[in-house]
């Protein structure tokens, strides 16, 4: 038998400061996974068990809550991340091109990251920023009026740019 892994990693400690300051009570479900998310990047299947058991609750609501909002991830995530708006106007004006671009270019599929584990490709709903359709942001920078024919372009730009200052 193993060890509990949350035991031995301090990161847990965040998370379990978080609960305590919601009482270990389930309305602090989504702020314990935000905590979670944050010391880890991503949202693994120990974390998630570790969150019902504390908060005791069943495990489908806690998977659930964190498949639900687009926010949560539960695979780890590359160095920098593309969020390709698929919202309605973002759509029409031919996000979908855009996504599709995207992923020939990087030979990843919309929610992976590359092999170099430098990019991850992920989608949205909606940004709320219809009038800049279609839209993706950068490691949170808003682009908009993107095009398939340069989107790869200016991700390579700023990929390149990101380098440079490490």
């Amino acid at each position: 038998m193993s060890a509990d892994p949350t035991a031995s990693d301090k990161r847990y400690k965040i998370i379990e400061a978080t609960m305590r300051r919601y009482g270990y009570q389930s309305h602090g479900l989504i702020e314990a996974l935000h905590s979670a998310q944050e010391a880890f990047g991503y949202l693994d299947d120990v974390t998630l068990w570790h969150i019902a058991r504390t908060l005791h609750l069943p495990p489908s609501k806690v998977f659930g809550v964190a498949t639900f909002y687009n926010l949560f991830t539960l695979k780890p995530q590359g160095a920098h991340t593309c969020v390709v708006c698929l919202g309605t106007a973002c759509y029409i004006k031919g996000a979908r091109e855009v996504l599709a671009a995207l992923e020939a270019e990087y030979d990843v599929k919309a929610g992976g990251t590359t092999r170099d584990n430098q990019l991850s490709v992920l989608t949205a709903r909606c940004f709320g920023s219809c009038a800049l359709a279609p839209v993706i942001t950068f490691d949170g920078e808003t682009i908009g009026k993107v095009a398939p024919a340069t989107v790869t372009q200016q991700i390579a730009q700023r990929l390149a740019a990101v380098q440079q200052t490490a």
